[in-house]
């Protein structure tokens, strides 16, 4: 595992060090791995569904908007249990 040495803010510092009393984390580095990971996954999904837009835009085989294109296929990952 790769070490890096970071700052952080008093408020975050603050909160990093409650995550770590709280029990929940064993380290900081738990915590900001834990937040990354999170961040990671979000990225994953927004990709998917502008992928999954661009796809059926230019397709052109739907009447549906673009909203309502969005709306489905975030529907369609909570039934998936993605979202």
């Amino acid at each position: 595992m790769t070490r890096q040495s970071i700052s952080f803010t008093t408020p975050n510092n603050s909160w990093l060090n409650a995550q770590v009393e709280s029990e929940e984390y064993t380290s900081k580095s738990d915590v900001v791995n834990d937040l990354i990971r999170k961040a990671r996954a979000q990225q994953n999904e927004i990709d998917w569904i502008r992928e999954k837009l661009i796809k059926a835009e230019k397709s052109e085989f739907t009447d549906l908007s673009r909203n309502e294109i969005l709306a489905k296929s975030k529907e369609e990952l909570r039934q998936n249990g993605k979202l």
